[in-house]
């Protein structure tokens, strides 16, 4: 598999805010809890650069597995785009890499992009950029929450990785708050145009009779007040 992008110096984001808060692998009883793994849609997860096809969003008790890993192709960029099942509030973003120098260097974050591929990953600029540590133990890291409160899906851009040709991944998860999504609108169906069928044609006649009849009351409340004035 190949694909036509550029990337190096092309593809950096000098200018955008590099978070590096980040934990390894000591979750609490309530991080466990906002895992969101019930919730994401792993059917349409989507991988662009990869060797083969994996699925590395798994449960939390199979994150140190290494033998289900993603590995890119043709250079050390991957395009991972993850749909969730409802309305998310994303609070940070668990990845196992490696090892070493095929850890990626950093991931840019993409919230809501029904389409993505290395061309928009250049031309966009990312909500956030998480500079990736090389660890065999998963990360933790945290995003700003006000640019993730309500996402129906998330993609991640991995630019480079730290000295490889490519770079591979072993576990990636997310923790936050879910939200069911809400009922489908009601479509309402407004007329472009009256069709002449549908509404009734008042007659000539009875046009002048009313026009006539409020020329008559115009008259009479002229009279009146006349009549009150004097």
């Amino acid at each position: 598999m190949s694909h036509n992008h550029s990337h190096g110096n092309g593809c950096s984001h000098e200018h955008h805010d590099h978070d590096e808060d980040h934990d390894h692998d000591h979750l609490s009883s309530s991080d466990a809890n906002d895992n969101l793994f019930a919730f994401i849609d792993q059917p349409n997860v989507r991988i662009l650069n990869s060797v083969q096809e994996a699925k590395i969003i798994k449960p939390w008790d199979q994150r140190m597995d290494e033998t289900i890993f993603v590995e890119s192709d043709a250079d050390d960029q991957l395009i991972i785009r993850v749909p969730f099942t409802g309305s998310i509030k994303l609070r940070s973003i668990l990845i196992k890499s490696g090892p070493g120098d095929q850890t990626p260097s950093r991931v840019a974050l993409f919230p809501n992009q029904a389409q993505f591929d290395f061309e928009d990953a250049s031309d966009m600029t990312p909500v956030q950029e998480l500079t990736i540590v090389q660890s065999r133990e998963v990360g933790n890291y945290a995003v700003k929450p006000a640019k993730f409160s309500n996402i129906s899906s998330i993609t991640l851009f991995f630019p480079s990785s730290q000295g490889a040709d490519t770079i591979q991944i072993y576990y990636l998860g997310f923790l936050g708050t879910f939200t069911e999504r809400n009922q489908a609108p009601t479509t309402i169906v407004y007329e472009a145009q009256a069709n002449p069928a549908d509404h009734t044609k008042v007659p000539r006649s009875d046009r002048m009779l009313c026009w006539n009849s409020r020329k008559t009351k115009i008259r009479a409340a002229c009279n009146c007040t006349v009549g009150k004035e004097s």
